[in-house]
């Protein structure tokens, strides 16, 4: 069964429609199994015959990689409600058991999908000339090679574990995968349990000569089981992989917050086990003593008839097969940079500028940086660091400005999922340089994206601000698509001085003039701004709301936008993943439209315009760019924020182009239906459907000159209609 069937015949919202105009809790989609149709439309892109072989191999491994994750965050809070008896209802009305029991069925499904994507992939890879061989494939001159490489690579990490009253059942981490072994003693046929926990750092397909043909580490060790344990005969194997429950919880009065988040990593790297994934036909014996010793109820047991481990699939996704990729990309330097001779600043006091990630360089953020770190004429910076590379530039930047003398102060948030270790490495690395670190709010998240530059000129000191959609990580930034803001208004400086403060000191900024900020006014003057539209759309005059975002679940929100729809204001939404709002229903939100864009890059960016009586695209319009999704982590519990942008020709860019081309695009869009299926615009025996991100790639700079640079975007007739 597809996930589109499901949808339609065991989600009970979707029967609701059948009612007439939805009420209560089926005026919203539930949150987890919108997220499973994200993932579902990500694994569409490894069987999408548009996209090259081993980009489609990528998606494939993201697909595993995002449910992975999900089930060791999402999931596993479901679970713990469910444990600990909550009986709660979710927006569109469902309990954390209902949602749990609705969320494991539509995993299986899509677990078994995948497998089937991998099986047609690993054919197609077979005719490309990519092998993944089995252990009785492997010649005689490979066997020798492999030998060389278990003894060289493998063996001296290995740690062979006998399971007995003497030897204890291992522990496993998260995401850790091992090799269960049963085993019969060749003199006396005793028996013996054992287990091969596989070291992540280990290469998981391992290349042979020539480097076609590949074989999977976990056969490896099973061709050299006589060399670790001598004397034994293998009797019956399987493999296994562990999901642990990766929430983080850290006390609010916690005196030393970095000591306090170390101790928590170390905790979550011992969560439960939520999900034990484990190959088919294992031998009944050890299939009960791996459940028994890691704590495992039947139901949270997934046997797997084919690849365990599916995330370890972007290893073949080889730099010596380019032309089974996309082709390359190169960013582009801004027109107006390259017209200062890199000289950013100069560029910034011309006028505001706009860039669009990954179609203009990340690059330009770090030169930012870099410039500010060796002028002279800079007195200070200020910086927010919620995601960063390992090798961070924006960091080396920030060091070298405070060893400089100059004063820097750096927000860095420890709360950043997944990224906790490596942002207190860099928090130490910023004391040591001489920076002033803080860690922002125990109770909030800092996911806002603002960096300061503060220059003296002549007897004045100005501020440069950026503001950004997007984290100052500039590995991401090659494949996510944000937008990064630079100007010297003195208005948004202001602004942007008054939010640090607000980080550093607590103290809660007034008289912001063209921000506003969560957990402080940004819902509520989201609020305003969409009631406003409905008001003008009730006097007769035209109203538009475009918005663009990850996700969109917050009830407060959505409720806001059925009110406007039923106003008459005419609503567009690119929503990539989570979306609980259900459009196109009479009475509801027959004049809200909702696609989700998933393609070569990733959607990132958060914009919404706003017609303000004229329509859209508009010079009167009003427009924004934002750190936030529209969910209520963000809008109630994360500093966050949402930019007014003036400049007429930012405002040109946002709406005639980015958005614009958003919402026209054809070739990667998925329009939601009232039901909560996805549809794909793809009409049959076209060639010449608009790609959003191949008009980016191919046409000159957004920011160089202006708007004239770029040739039309489409009419908006797919999306607006």
């Amino acid at each position: 069964m597809t996930q589109a069937d499901f949808l339609r015949n065991e989600f009970p919202a979707a029967r609701e429609l059948a009612e007439g105009t939805p009420e209560g809790p089926a005026r919203f989609f539930n949150r987890e199994i919108s997220w499973l149709s994200f993932n579902w439309r990500v694994l569409d892109e490894a069987r999408n015959p548009r996209v090259p072989l081993l980009e489609r191999l990528r998606f494939l491994s993201i697909s595993a990689t995002n449910l992975d994750e999900f089930y060791t965050v999402r999931v596993a809070g479901l679970r713990e409600l469910v444990r600990e008896g909550h009986a709660a209802l979710s927006d569109d009305g469902l309990t954390p058991a209902e949602q749990l029991a609705l969320v494991n069925a539509d995993a299986r499904r899509l677990m078994g999908a995948q497998q089937a994507v991998w099986n047609g992939l690993r054919r197609e890879m077979e005719l490309a000339e990519i092998s993944i061989l089995s252990r009785t494939r492997v010649t005689r001159a490979e066997e020798e090679f492999l030998h060389r490489y278990f003894i060289e690579q493998v063996f001296p990490v290995l740690s062979p574990l006998a399971i007995d009253p003497a030897h204890p059942f291992p522990f496993i981490p998260n995401l850790g995968f091992s090799l269960a072994v049963e085993l019969a003693r060749e003199s006396d046929g005793r028996q013996m349990q054992a287990l091969l926990p596989i070291p992540q750092q280990i290469t998981r397909f391992i290349a042979l000569p020539g480097g076609k043909r590949f074989l999977r580490l976990e056969d490896l060790l099973l061709m050299h089981l006589p060399s670790l344990f001598p004397g034994y005969r293998d009797i019956g194997h399987c493999a296994f992989r562990v999901l642990r429950d990766s929430d983080l919880e850290v006390e609010e009065e916690a005196e030393d917050l970095v000591r306090e988040f170390e101790t928590a990593l170390k905790r979550r790297r011992r969560g439960s086990v939520i999900r034990l994934k484990i190959t088919a036909g294992a031998p009944d014996r050890m299939r009960r003593l791996i459940m028994q010793e890691l704590h495992v109820a039947p139901e949270e047991v997934v046997e797997v008839e084919g690849l365990l481990g599916m995330a370890d699939l972007r290893e073949l996704v080889l730099d010596s097969r380019r032309e089974l990729q996309w082709p390359s990309f190169a960013p582009r330097v801004p027109e107006r940079v390259q017209d200062h001779d890199g000289d950013l600043f100069a560029a910034i006091r011309q006028k505001d500028m706009l860039l669009h990630h990954p179609y203009e360089t990340f690059d330009m953020v770090v030169r930012f940086l870099n410039q500010a770190a060796l002028d002279p004429n800079v007195v200070a910076i200020k910086q927010t660091l919620y995601r960063t590379s390992r090798d961070s530039p924006i960091v080396d930047a920030l060091c070298e400005a405070a060893e400089a003398g100059k004063s820097v102060t750096a927000l860095v948030e420890l709360k950043a999922r997944f990224d906790e270790a490596a942002n207190i490495r860099q928090s130490r690395r910023l004391e040591r340089s001489g920076a002033h670190v803080v860690y922002g709010f125990m109770q909030y998240k800092t996911h806002a994206k603002i960096s300061t530059v503060v220059r003296r000129e002549g007897d004045q000191l100005v501020t440069y601000t950026h503001f950004g959609t997007g984290n100052y990580h500039p590995i991401t930034a090659r494949i996510y698509t944000d937008l990064s803001l630079f100007t010297c208004d003195a208005p948004l400086g202001r602004d942007a001085s008054k939010v640090f403060n607000f980080l550093s000191g607590y103290v809660q900024p007034d008289g912001l003039e063209n921000i506003a900020i969560s957990p402080i006014d940004l819902k509520e003057r989201l609020l305003e701004l969409i009631a406003r539209e409905a008001d003008y759309s009730r006097r007769g005059r035209p109203a538009e709301i475009w918005a663009k975002m990850n996700s969109l679940i917050d009830k407060d929100v959505i409720e806001a936008l059925y009110d406007a729809s039923q106003a008459g204001v005419r609503i567009n939404l690119v929503i990539r993943g989570i979306c609980g709002l259900r459009p196109g229903i009479k009475g509801l939100s027959e004049n809200i439209r909702v696609k989700s864009i998933v393609g070569r890059f990733l959607e990132h960016s958060r914009i919404v315009c706003f017609g303000n009586g004229h329509g859209l695209p508009s010079k009167r319009a009003r427009v924004f760019i934002s750190s936030a999704d529209w969910m209520g982590r963000n809008l109630n519990r994360r500093v966050e924020t949402l930019v007014e942008c003036n400049n007429e020709t930012v405002k040109a860019q946002i709406t005639s182009q980015v958005m614009a081309a958003n919402m026209a695009d054809e070739a990667q869009s998925w329009l939601l239906q009232p039901d909560g299926r996805y549809l794909r615009y793809l009409p049959a025996g076209r060639d010449d459907l608009f790609n959003c991100h191949k008009f980016f790639m191919e046409n000159p700079s957004l920011s160089g000159r202006g708007t004239k640079g770029a040739k039309d975007v489409p009419a908006l007739t797919h999306s607006v209609d």
